[in-house]
């Protein structure tokens, strides 16, 4: 079965403040990219349009007065009301005409992937335009009006898949975390810059679960200036022990590439090729059925490199370095890897380390023993 990438050209057109740091176009880049590489005539490569989702689904997380609310927003209408759910003319979630259409189709894009993926369509579904993880069920949140993640999962338990929830975003994703808090149909993991520096505060190892839950929500929070070695030796540690205990239907990603060194609003250091061996190391571990979100990300040359690279690696196939021609000459990108590697200092390094030994010793004292692994 193919890998399929939901795109829509209506997906890159929302923009959510002339100076928004989140800038849709970077959609736009990675299709155009894929498109230069040639990688959609790709015989296991599958394009997806999406599709709005409508009130009632958007619902099923989301409380109905918050939906419309934001279809008002969305037509300039009750703005006197905006900040009672978190928006806001000039901070991080704005008010601009369009907005819930937008954010409906974000949302029915990752709804479609879920769909195409469950249904056997594709094996792999790559909703680049998603992973809104931020978003609560009454607020916005981080730039996210409609949680899709959450959306897509709900969706995938309601069909009886258990499913695993794989999150390497350097923000935390307490959105997901939440809504999946208290069950363990869904085991929500979370590799993110600590909270301690970072919005949205949260996602400490102690941040388990509860109920039912319990042991189902895991965190790995990280030092700023985390390396490729580092971050990688973090992420074996955890996610497959884990994700092959669970043994889950689905595995559903959110693939931010603000964890890139060169992000201008996080603290971590990956390259490239931290993050196109993250995405390798999750499609090792899909199960046949893999859902993937995209999500942060602001500096637009590595997002389009990186997610570029993550749908070849879905796609099984290898880039050339060097990017096809017609797309160097129209935006000035030469090559798909970093050239060089970030220079940290050794104090700040063997910091982020130690940090990273903390977090994953706390979780195979605490976590692991709760799925009877040592």
């Amino acid at each position: 079965m193919p890998a399929g990438f939901l795109y829509d050209e209506a997906l890159t057109r929302n923009i959510l403040r002339e100076d928004h740091i989140l800038r849709p176009m970077r959609l736009r880049l990675v299709y155009e990219l894929l498109q230069a590489y040639g990688v959609f005539q790709h015989p296991n490569a599958l394009l997806i349009p999406p599709r709005i989702a409508m009130p009632e689904e958007l619902q099923d997380f989301h409380t109905r007065d918050y939906v419309e609310a934001v279809q008002a927003f969305s037509r300039g209408e009750r703005l006197e009301e905006q900040r009672r759910y978190n928006f806001s003319d000039t901070g991080d979630n704005t008010v601009n005409p369009g907005m819930y259409e937008a954010a409906a189709l974000a949302a029915g894009a990752s709804l479609r992937a879920a769909e195409a993926v469950w249904s056997g369509e594709a094996a792999i579904a790559f909703n680049a335009g998603g992973g809104f993880h931020h978003a609560m069920p009454g607020y916005a949140s981080g730039f996210c009006i409609f949680n899709d993640p959450v959306l897509a999962i709900r969706w995938l338990v309601k069909q009886g898949a258990r499913v695993v929830y794989v999150d390497i975003d350097a923000h935390h994703g307490d959105g997901v975390q939440s809504a999946f808090y208290d069950t363990d149909q869904v085991m929500t993991i979370s590799l993110h810059e600590s909270g301690r520096y970072l919005f949205p505060n949260t996602g400490g190892v102690e941040e388990m679960g509860k109920d039912a839950g319990y042991g189902y929500s895991v965190n790995v929070p990280l030092a700023p200036h985390t390396v490729d070695e580092t971050y990688l030796w973090a992420f074996r540690q955890v996610v497959p022990p884990l994700v092959r205990s669970f043994k889950p239907d689905v595995l559903a990603t959110q693939l931010g590439v603000d964890t890139h060194v060169s992000d201008p609003l996080t603290h971590l250091a990956l390259t490239s090729y931290g993050h196109r061996e993250a995405v390798r190391e999750l499609s090792r571990l899909s199960p046949g059925k893999w859902v993937a979100f995209g999500g942060g990300g602001y500096d637009l040359s590595a997002v389009t490199r990186c997610w570029t690279l993550d749908f070849a690696t879905m796609v099984g196939i290898d880039l050339p370095d060097i990017v096809p021609a017609a797309f160097q000459e129209k935006y000035g990108l030469e090559r798909v890897h970093d050239p060089h590697t970030p220079r940290i200092d050794n104090i700040k390094r063997e910091f982020a380390r130690r940090m990273a030994e903390e977090s994953v010793e706390a979780i195979r004292e605490r976590i692991f023993p709760l799925h009877g692994m040592s």
